[in-house]
């Protein structure tokens, strides 16, 4: 699969693009547990800002990026993991805006997100949890090597360490 795909350090002008996949329904459909009824983050653009302030640049603790697009610079999705002290890992996530999905953006996004955090940022071990249904995230987890470690509440729990990763790119 060619990948078009590369991690973009946003600036604080692109948070048009957060904000767009903050509030679209069919995006943030997974969220909606826990954001009723649809998903969307309340007040994106103040998401944005605090992101910014606190996440942009806070390399091993936290990254984020967009995933854009060669040919034409346009933002497909975003990509993040931070740091979680009580737990002794990295938690991960990966957003793939809705009209992009079904493109092979998700595995693209993870492989970018994996590489950049355990070859450039030097993290131990990444999580990523999320319920069995969703099916494209579950293969293309497992297809970049993650392991299931746990079913809580109808949660399934994965993760892969850098030396898993190392192991298996050589």
């Amino acid at each position: 699969m060619l990948n078009e795909l590369r991690l973009y350090i946003p600036r604080p002008e692109d948070g048009w693009f957060h904000a767009k996949m903050m509030s679209d329904p069919e995006t943030m459909a997974y969220n909606a547990p826990w954001f009723p009824p649809d998903g969307c983050i309340p007040a994106p653009e103040a998401e944005w800002q605090r992101l910014q302030a606190s996440w942009i640049g806070r390399e091993p603790e936290r990254f984020y990026a967009f995933l854009r697009r060669e040919s034409d610079g346009a933002f497909v999705g975003d990509v993040e993991y931070h740091r979680d002290p009580k737990q002794g890992w990295h938690e991960m996530g990966i957003v793939i805006y809705a009209p992009e999905r079904g493109k092979g953006y998700g595995r693209q996004g993870l492989d970018l997100l994996l590489d950049r955090a355990f070859r450039v940022d030097g993290v131990p071990r990444l999580h990523n949890d999320f319920e069995p249904a969703r099916a494209a995230a579950y293969r293309i987890h497992k297809a970049a090597g993650f392991r299931e470690t746990g079913l809580t509440d109808g949660i399934l729990h994965l993760e892969l360490t850098r030396e898993e990763y190392l192991h298996r790119k050589g």
